[in-house]
């Protein structure tokens, strides 16, 4: 498969390579909400989740599907501690009072082959526990942990997925992680009011029970069709999220196109 896929070929494989059932990626009226936080607790079922043996053997395969390297050879391995990855809030761009900046989506495992081939494993609450919901390739969600941390001791590191911007934010300001942010918001970030404002702008028409969202767009992305068609004129790799809960910002549903180096499957 070539790194330009449709959204629907993505599903279609994302859906055999995790072994979910189709129906499991249809979108659930009632989404499973995200704990607040990442507890101990949380990141133990997380770190379950991911090196359960089932996991490890689609993880071969993954590895595997490029001919980089053999599905017996792959021998995947889970290391480090699961890390919390928040996306922008939608209860943030409203402005309702006390809203965070950000909220948990899920928590991601970094997976490495023998070759040294790198994924994260999302792990989400779903109404069957803790499950591994989808395998994106790289590191992003461990680079930029790192990354805002050294920038921001105690910040909150956040990705604004409608323009595949990372952020981290604290002490009232939100600074750029990478290029797309800094396009954004600008080398020298932005106060954390000047930033709502422009999330406001941006996304305030596209939140749950807006029109944009009746015309059936997923909280401020297009349709899974359109979004693919758009990403493929551009040249842009896309990753399907086969989650089971709702990871777009307005949580209308289940899948949410990602751009990434190269393809989920």
């Amino acid at each position: 498969m070539t790194l330009r896929a449709t959204a629907t070929a993505a599903v279609l494989a994302a859906t055999a390579l995790l072994g979910l059932a189709p129906q499991a990626l249809a979108a659930s009226p009632v989404p499973v909400p995200q704990p607040q936080t990442a507890t101990a607790e949380h990141k133990a079922a997380a770190a379950q989740a991911a090196t359960a043996p089932d996991t490890l053997a689609t993880l071969s395969r993954f590895f595997a599907r490029e001919g980089k390297v053999s599905p017996t050879a792959a021998q995947p391995r889970v290391e480090g501690e699961a890390v919390p990855v928040h996306h922008l809030s939608p209860d943030f761009v409203a402005g309702r009072a006390g809203a965070s900046v950000a909220r948990l989506e899920f928590l991601a495992s970094k997976a490495v082959s023998s070759d040294g081939q790198q994924a994260a494993l999302w792990t989400a609450r779903t109404e069957a526990g803790w499950q591994v919901v989808n395998i994106a390739t790289g590191d992003d969600e461990f680079h930029y942990a790192q990354l805002g941390a050294e920038k921001l001791p105690g910040g909150t590191v956040f990705r604004e997925p409608q323009i595949d911007a990372w952020y981290v934010a604290g002490g009232g300001r939100v600074l750029p992680l990478d290029e797309d942010a800094v396009r954004a918001v600008g080398a020298g970030g932005a106060s954390l009011d000047g930033y709502r404002v422009r999330v406001a702008a941006a996304y305030g028409d596209k939140l749950p029970g807006s029109a944009y969202a009746s015309r059936g767009m997923a909280g401020g992305y297009a349709d899974a069709a359109d979004a693919a068609a758009s990403a493929e004129g551009a040249g842009t790799p896309v990753a399907v999220v086969a989650a089971a809960g709702a990871l777009a910002l307005g949580g209308a549903g289940v899948l949410a196109l990602r751009r990434r180096r190269a393809v989920v499957a």
